[in-house]
């Protein structure tokens, strides 16, 4: 028998209960666009294909342009088709620019924590490191929004064997670091179950334009089609597209020129389907018969 994670039983999609979202609708549509801070000239970084000795100044200024520029470009798109994001925030970020952050917080997007620097990864600590990086995340939103976040994504969607067991201790109702499925599920913690949301790991806009180096024009065809192919099959059952976006990366001017077709292929199908946050999935879900969602039988 392999090891496993005893975290959630096997669950075929075709073989579960029946759900809808609000209004009936069927296909829920979140935009969890990530926004990044990094150390200058050590830590971590977002440059896969081709690392540079530190310190690497035109990496540290590639991805800076995110904050500086590319967030702000993907607000003015958002305001102009009137979708609503969930903004992956890593808490440095309050102190470099809370003026960013305020900006979408302003407006009524969800602020989700995505820990405290993309210049760190969770496999790298200790339970008690682990546990203090979540609480530190916790409070510095708490302290900014007036609220602690629901959810969390890692990192690098870096968990370690302890992750969602710390998780549930600090409050946190759903996670994002398992790409296992198109619908919601319940994992098991030692402190109650938690809720894993879809978000997209293949048709992450990071692994697209960066790691494969995928063309724009290709990358939002992609992004169609998805959309397309689970819109139709949701007419048997509900699901989740997840559209993953960073700051940095569908910032750039030549890439928002084709993501505008996708925003505007998805807003034009409006009435179909349900513009939404992954807070906002996560309390839908918790508002349906229990034994409805798969996991919640192993809580």
């Amino acid at each position: 028998m392999l090891k496993t994670h005893h975290r959630y039983d096997y669950s075929p999609i075709t073989q579960r209960p029946d759900y809808s979202w609000p209004e009936g609708k069927r296909l829920a549509v979140h935009f969890s666009l990530n926004v990044e801070h990094f150390a200058f000239g050590e830590g971590l970084g977002n440059d896969y294909a081709n690392p540079a000795p530190q310190p690497n100044t035109r990496s540290f200024a590639w991805r800076d342009y995110g904050n500086r520029v590319g967030a702000w470009r993907l607000l003015e798109l958002a305001e102009a088709y009137d979708f609503p994001y969930a903004l992956l925030v890593n808490t440095e970020l309050y102190d470099y620019c809370p003026e960013m952050i305020a900006a979408f917080s302003q407006r009524g997007d969800e602020i989700v924590s995505h820990g405290r620097t993309n210049a760190e990864r969770q496999s790298d600590m200790n339970i008690e490191q682990e546990r203090a990086c979540i609480e530190q995340a916790t409070q510095t939103i708490l302290r900014h929004e007036g609220k602690a976040p629901a959810g969390w994504l890692a990192p690098y969607i870096s968990q370690t064997h302890d992750s969602l067991d710390l998780l549930k201790e600090a409050g946190y109702r759903y996670m994002m670091d398992w790409p296992l499925d198109d619908q919601p599920v319940w994992f098991k913690t030692r402190h109650g179950p938690i809720l894993s949301i879809p978000y997209s790991h293949d048709l992450n806009d990071s692994f697209e334009c960066v790691s494969r180096r995928t063309p724009s024009q290709l990358y939002c065809d992609s992004l169609i089609d998805q959309f397309d192919e689970l819109l139709e099959e949701s007419a048997r059952r509900p699901l989740v597209m997840s559209v993953v976006l960073h700051s940095f990366i569908l910032g750039q001017p030549y890439r928002l020129r084709q993501f505008r077709r996708v925003i505007e292929h998805i807003v034009a199908r409006r009435d179909q389907v349900w513009l939404t946050t992954p807070g906002a999935i996560c309390k839908h879900i918790e508002s349906l018969p229990a034994g409805t969602v798969p996991g919640m039988d192993i809580a």
